[in-house]
């Protein structure tokens, strides 16, 4: 598969434009007009072995907790905080349980794989539920209910590709929702 990914990153509280480009394994990478070209093998959870320039380097990706977009990665003995934006979408969901009422969509960050389904309708959720995990540039991504509701339709199946801004499910405030 072949995707592209334009994005904004705050790296140690310095603004980065990126875009990532992966066919087949290998990631094309640039960073402010710097170009990187990065093998990336997924070692274990969270874990990385990224080849460039045949040097080897491990990486440890963790996400801050309760947050979808931003992570600490430690790479070469140094630990960096990173906030993604996603300049394709408003980040609206992150007070939707504040007098929300009506549906919520839970849509897809970026372009990927679904790899698990974790709710089926009609199930009771809370604030930051996992409901959907979809695979994207080799690292798996939660996707999780902004609000306390209930689970209104799920849009998707493992196996299934899905594009950036794809509703993957719809959480209510109950079963008429």
């Amino acid at each position: 598969m072949e995707e592209t990914l334009k994005l904004k990153a705050l790296v140690n509280d310095q603004d980065h434009n990126l875009t990532i480009h992966e066919v087949e394994g290998h990631v094309s990478i640039e960073i402010d007009g710097r170009q990187y070209e990065v093998q990336v093998y997924n070692s274990e959870d969270s874990s990385y072995v990224l080849i460039h320039d045949n040097q080897v380097y491990d990486c440890r990706v963790e996400p801050v907790h309760h947050s979808r977009d931003s992570f600490h990665v430690s790479l070469r003995n140094q630990r960096h905080s990173i906030s993604i934006i996603d300049p394709r979408r408003l980040r609206t969901d992150e007070n939707s349980d504040r007098l929300h009422h009506g549906p919520t969509e839970i849509s897809a960050q970026m372009p990927g794989k679904v790899v698990r389904v974790l709710v089926e309708a009609g199930s009771a959720v809370e604030k930051g539920t996992g409901m959907v995990i979809v695979e994207a540039m080799k690292m798996q991504n939660e996707m999780k209910s902004p609000r306390a509701g209930v689970v209104v339709s799920v849009n998707v199946k493992p196996g299934d590709t899905v594009n950036a801004g794809e509703v993957l499910a719809t959480v209510g405030d109950g079963p008429d929702a």
